[in-house]
């Protein structure tokens, strides 16, 4: 998964492009102009980017998540989205007023790019909570449900052969979450052989 390691960049771009903006606003030089441009053009580069991998990786632990986490996960995707076509046009008007040499439209620019950084951290927030708070524990609650369903089969059979073949499925079935998860995160499976 690409988008954990990227969307770092999609979090410190915006707020470098809009240090450079706000030091262009108050010294209103042409180079200052032309590097904040520039680097609005690539933190806007990057977010579309990050969303990028972030649509991809979605579909990947959405089954996982909890209602919750899934619709955390739906609120993430289109805030993500919205914040790359937010950055896109912010360049472009960044762009268009450097190269007209218009500085109403870049201040524009630029206290646009402030509210799009300021809500990146926000999206950002809500990404580590769909990380920790449903995304890491996602695998023991469905090991905990996994548990949960084999006791309930296990109450309803007298034999006890069929009890134990309730714990054993179980088992399996954790298992297959395990390595389903482990595949997910790029981790290297458990080796029971190896002890």
């Amino acid at each position: 998964m690409l988008h954990p390691a990227s969307v770092h960049f999609a979090m410190v771009l915006p707020l470098v492009a809009a240090t450079f903006g706000v030091v262009y606003l108050v010294i209103k030089t042409e180079s200052m102009s032309k590097i904040s441009s520039r680097l609005t053009l690539i933190a806007a580069i990057a977010m579309i980017g990050v969303w990028y991998t972030g649509n991809q990786a979605g579909p990947q632990i959405y089954e996982y998540l909890s209602e919750a986490g899934k619709h955390e996960l739906l609120e993430h995707k289109e805030l993500g989205l919205y914040l790359a076509i937010a950055m896109g046009i912010i360049a472009i008007l960044k762009i268009i007023g450097c190269r007209m040499k218009k500085f109403a439209l870049e201040a524009l620019a630029v206290v646009l790019l402030l509210g799009v950084t300021a809500t990146t951290f926000l999206q950002g927030k809500d990404g580590g909570e769909i990380v920790y708070n449903y995304g890491m524990p996602f695998k023991a609650y469905m090991i905990e449900d996994t548990l949960k369903e084999a006791a309930a089969t296990a109450q309803k059979e007298e034999e006890c052969d069929a009890q134990v073949e309730a714990y054993e499925d179980a088992l399996d079935t954790i298992d297959s979450i395990s390595e389903e998860v482990d595949t997910i995160y790029g981790n290297t499976p458990h080796d029971d052989n190896n002890e």
